[in-house]
C-alpha cells in the first residue's frame, strides 16, 4: 500500500511543494492570466482552494522557479521575474463592526510596512495602502502584485447588521478604490471572494476587474475535475474502494454522488469539492466534511425570515444571468447567495430567457443543508438527530403508517406559532424537509408536477401516496378521494408492492396536523 501526503487544509503552496505533498497542477491558469490581463476577480465557495491558488500566484510572482519544477508553467514561463507582492488576507478577523475591519486592515498593513516602510502622515488604511504601493514600486523599479483573499468577508460577516454594514462598506470602498487609482504602479491584481457587492458601491469602484467566475476557460481553476480525480488520485480511489469493500467503479460512483456536481459556467464538466474529497481519502471514509468546517447560519436565517419556498431548491431556482454573481444586502432573493456560497450550482442555462437553472450540486450539500434547515422550523432548534428521522423510516419500511402519522403529528406540534399561523405551503415545507431527508434511505418523491400527490414514498414492500389539505378548505376524506380521482397510484398498480393512500388535514385553528384517513386496499382507518 502506497500512502501519499495529501494537502487537505493546506493553503501554503511553498510549504506544500517543499514537503512533498501531492499537488493538482493548476499552474497553466496562472500563466494564462499573467499573460492575458492584469486585474481579476474570482468568486468561489469557501474551502474550494482559493487560498492555495492565491499562494501559488504569490510564489510565481516572487520568481520562485524551483517550486514549479515538473509543473505545466515550467514549460511556459521563460523570464521568472521577481515582483513586490502584497498578500492581504481578510480571513484574520470575525467581523462584527467597523473596529474589527480596521483591526484586520491594520494587521495586514503593518506586515507590509515592516518591509516597505511607513509614512506617519498616512493616517487612514487607504492612504497607508496607496503609500505602500508607491514605495514598493520606487524601491524595486517594478510594478506591485496585489493578492487579496476573501475580500468580501467583512461585508458577509456583518451583513445582518445594516448599520455596521454601511460603515464597513464605506471603509472598504476607499481601501479597494486604491487598486484603481494606483493602476500605473500595479503589475497584477487578483481578488477572491464569494460574491460581488456591486449594488452597494464596493464593487462599483472595482469595475475595472475582469470577473472570471463564470468563464468557461477558468471553470476548473479551483476544485478537482473528473479528469483530475482519475489522473491524480487513482491509488487513493483504489485504497478507498478496498476499505469500503466496493469495486473501483462503485467507489468512483459514490464519490461522484457525494462530492461532484459543481458547475461554474454554462458548459463544463462537473467539479468536485476538493476539501471533502481530500478529507475522504485521508480518513478512508465518506462523510460530510465540508459541513464540519462551518454551518450556513446566515442563509438559514435568511430563508426562514423571507418565508422562502424551499421546494424551489430542488427543481426551479431560476435566476437571471445578470444576477447570479451579485448580492444585495437586505434583498429579498437569497438564490444568488445560495449559488455563490456553494449550496446551489448551475444545472442548465436557458439561452432564450438568459437564465440559469440552479439546484443542489450533490448529496453532501443537499442533505447537509436541509438538516440545518429543519430544526429551525421545529420547537427544539438544537438539532434533528438521525435517530429521529430513522424512526420515520422504520415505520414506513414495516408498514406502520399509523405510527408514522402519529410521529408526524407530534413533529408538527412543535412548530413555532409564526409558521402555524400561515398557509398550507408552510405545513408542506416541513413535510418536504422531512421527506427529502428520508430520501437518503427510501425512494421519496416530493411534489414536482401538476397531477402528482403531495408525496409518493417507496420502500421495498410499500408505496405510499400522501395528500394534505387545510381543514378550512377540505377534509381528509376529500384528500383521499383526490388520490383516487387523479390516479396518483395508477402507475404503480402493476408492482408487487402494497399500495397505501393517506389523506390528512392541517388545522390553522388547532395549529397542527389534525386528523388523517388511511386506506389500504378495501381497508379504511380513521384517526
Amino acid at each position: 500500500m502506497i500512502y501519499r501526503k495529501l494537502p487537505a487544509g493546506i493553503q501554503d503552496f511553498e510549504y506544500l511543494r517543499n514537503n512533498g505533498y501531492l499537488y493538482v497542477d493548476k499552474t497553466a491558469y496562472i500563466h494564462r492570466m499573467a499573460t492575458m490581463g492584469k486585474p481579476y476577480f474570482l468568486g468561489r465557495p469557501r474551502r474550494f482552494g482559493k487560498s492555495l491558488f492565491l499562494s501559488t500566484l504569490k510564489a510565481y510572482f516572487l520568481g520562485k522557479k524551483h517550486l514549479f519544477e515538473g509543473l505545466a508553467i515550467a514549460e511556459l514561463e521563460k523570464e521568472w521575474l521577481e515582483y513586490p507582492v502584497f498578500h492581504i488576507d481578510m480571513n484574520v478577523e470575525n467581523y462584527r463592526n467597523l473596529d474589527s475591519l480596521l483591526s484586520a486592515l491594520g494587521t495586514n498593513l503593518r506586515v507590509l510596512e515592516e518591509k516597505w516602510g511607513k509614512n506617519d502622515c498616512e493616517d487612514t488604511p487607504s492612504a497607508r495602502f496607496k503609500g505602500l504601493i508607491r514605495r514598493a514600486y520606487e524601491q524595486t523599479g517594478r510594478e506591485v502584485v496585489v493578492l487579496i483573499d476573501e475580500y468580501d468577508k467583512p461585508l458577509l460577516g456583518a451583513s445582518h447588521e445594516l448599520d455596521a454594514t454601511d460603515d464597513i462598506r464605506n471603509e472598504l470602498k476607499g481601501f479597494y478604490g486604491v487598486l484603481k487609482s494606483a493602476d500605473a504602479h500595479l503589475r497584477f491584481v487578483f481578488l477572491t471572494g464569494v460574491t460581488k457587492f456591486s449594488k452597494v458601491s464596493v464593487f462599483s469602484d472595482l469595475n475595472h476587474l475582469t470577473d472570471i467566475s463564470l468563464y468557461e476557460d477558468y471553470a476548473g481553476i479551483c476544485g478537482i475535475s473528473e479528469t483530475e480525480l482519475t489522473t491524480f488520485f487513482e491509488p487513493e480511489i483504489q485504497s478507498l474502494s478496498d476499505k469500503l469493500r466496493k469495486s473501483y467503479d462503485q467507489t468512483l460512483g459514490e464519490l461522484k454522488k457525494r462530492y461532484n456536481g459543481y458547475h461554474f459556467s454554462k458548459k463544463t464538466e462537473g467539479i468536485y469539492n476538493p476539501y471533502s474529497l481530500l478529507r475522504t481519502f485521508a480518513a478512508g471514509d465518506i462523510n460530510d466534511y465540508w459541513f464540519e468546517t462551518g454551518t450556513p447560519t446566515l442563509l438559514v436565517r435568511m430563508l426562514k425570515d423571507l418565508n422562502f419556498d424551499l421546494t424551489r431548491l430542488e427543481k426551479d431556482a431560476n435566476i437571471p444571468a445578470r444576477s447570479i454573481s451579485e448580492y444585495k444586502v437586505g434583498g429579498n432573493d437569497p438564490v444568488p447567495l445560495l449559488y455563490q456560497t456553494g449550496y446551489l450550482t448551475i444545472k442548465e442555462f436557458d439561452a432564450e430567457y438568459n437564465e440559469y437553472i440552479l439546484g443542489f450540486p450533490n448529496e453532501e450539500v443537499k442533505y447537509g443543508f436541509l438538516n440545518e434547515l429543519l430544526p429551525v422550523y421545529l420547537n427544539n432548534t438544537d438539532s434533528l438527530s438521525e435517530f429521529y428521522v430513522g424512526d420515520f423510516i422504520r415505520d414506513l419500511r414495516s408498514g406502520k403508517i399509523e405510527s408514522f402519522m402519529t410521529r408526524l403529528q407530534a413533529c408538527y406540534a412543535g412548530i413555532s406559532y409564526e409558521l402555524n399561523n400561515k398557509t398550507e405551503r408552510d405545513y408542506q415545507t416541513v413535510f418536504y424537509l422531512l421527506l427529502t431527508l428520508m430520501g437518503q434511505h427510501v425512494e421519496a418523491e416530493p411534489r414536482s408536477a401538476k397531477g402528482r400527490a403531495d408525496a409518493i414514498i417507496k420502500t421495498a414492500d410499500y408505496i405510499y401516496a400522501f395528500e394534505f389539505k387545510l381543514t378550512e378548505n377540505a377534509t381528509a376524506e376529500e384528500a383521499l378521494k383526490q388520490i383516487d380521482e387523479k390516479g396518483y397510484l395508477t402507475p404503480y398498480i402493476a408492482s408487487n408492492k402494497k399500495l397505501v393512500k393517506i389523506g390528512a388535514e392541517f388545522s390553522k385553528t388547532e395549529r397542527g396536523l389534525n386528523r388523517w384517513v388511511i386506506e389500504n386496499g378495501e381497508l379504511r382507518n380513521e384517526n
